[in-house]
């Protein structure tokens, strides 16, 4: 099965097809007025019973059980679902960025550096915030490719 956090995500494989279709279907439901409305009515019924079953552990179980499992099953619903729509949203930017004769072909597919790479990546955003903050409302564009002239000057002797 593909790496879901890759382009090659979009492989085509029946049973992940399937597997799409099906949690696509269901994360969708699940955040309806209709399953909430079904979820309140079925803890209605549920806290209802409670006299007729005294109250007994059994009839707590019942809910213990049947929210544990279905939360355990939601889970992986909804991470298949928020990824294909990461995948998406990301290649969406790669588009965005790889038509704009302004943006840097180097931001496609950044999704893929390691957490350190891209915490580097945002420091000189965060400089480049700074350096617009201290020229004043001039509108210019920058680019990740000017990251060389924005970087401090590193110290001699440090390696």
């Amino acid at each position: 099965m593909p790496d879901t956090a890759s382009a090659s995500y979009a492989t085509r494989s029946p049973v992940l097809a399937a597997f799409d279709r099906f949690a696509s279907r269901v994360t969708r439901w699940a955040g309806s007025p209709a399953a909430f409305c079904l979820a309140i009515i079925a803890v209605a019924v549920w806290a209802v019973l409670g006299p007729i079953f005294g109250f007994s552990e059994n009839w707590q179980l019942v809910i213990n059980t049947g929210t544990t499992i279905i939360t355990f099953l939601m889970v992986f619903l909804i991470q298949q679902s928020q990824n294909k729509d990461s995948v998406a949203v990301h290649l969406k930017l790669n588009e965005l960025l790889a038509a704009s004769q302004t943006a840097s072909n180097r931001m496609v597919g950044i999704e893929d550096l390691d957490e350190q790479d891209l915490r580097e990546l945002a420091d000189f955003y965060v400089r480049l915030a700074k350096r617009a903050k201290e020229h004043g409302p001039l509108k210019e564009r920058h680019s990740i490719d000017e990251e060389a002239t924005m970087l401090p000057p590193s110290n001699p002797g440090e390696g």
